[in-house]
């Protein structure tokens, strides 16, 4: 089966400089390392005590980042770009408890990076809701609405600009 959807992909230009808003992103998320989802789902504690705990005051945690500017040096190319993986199971868990399909679209992913013609830095998402709507299903939807706003504010905390 294949089907078709249209996506929102959101971008916000900043002034400030690709440092500047790779640190307010990372100072607005908390950081959830490899081990702590696994042992927090093994743990006989509170689950939600330890999510609240990772997370940062975005109500995000940064789960993975892939420096693309390091490793495009290596290859002789130029660029400052970051990619981040951020989510939080609990925000999850509003989307999942209606459609399991929506774990193809959480966590989500964030680009940071610089943009070459110009040097502008951007922070670059798509749109989750856009991505869940083709679930047809509105339980889904309304909850995706709003992560896209959450994920809208830590944006616009980051680079001091709108989409």
């Amino acid at each position: 089966m294949k089907d078709q959807s249209t996506l929102i992909h959101c971008e916000h230009h900043s002034s400030r400089s690709f440092d500047d808003v790779v640190a307010a992103f990372l100072a607005a998320v908390g950081r959830a390392d490899g081990r702590e989802l696994p042992e927090a789902a093994q743990a006989s504690d509170d689950f939600e005590a330890r999510m609240r705990a990772l997370e940062g005051p975005s109500g995000f945690m940064l789960f993975w980042e892939a420096d693309h500017g390091a490793w495009m040096a290596r290859v002789g190319l130029q660029a400052r770009a970051r990619l981040f993986i951020i989510g939080n199971p609990l925000i999850a868990r509003t989307m999942l408890e209606h459609d399991i399909e929506v774990g193809l679209n959480v966590p989500v992913r964030v680009l940071i990076y610089e943009e070459p013609r110009d040097g502008t830095c951007r922070l670059a998402y798509d749109l989750p809701s856009s991505l869940m709507v083709r679930l047809g299903n509105e339980r889904v939807t309304t909850a995706a609405q709003r992560l896209d706003q959450k994920l809208s504010a830590l944006a616009e905390l980051a680079t001091g600009a709108a989409a």
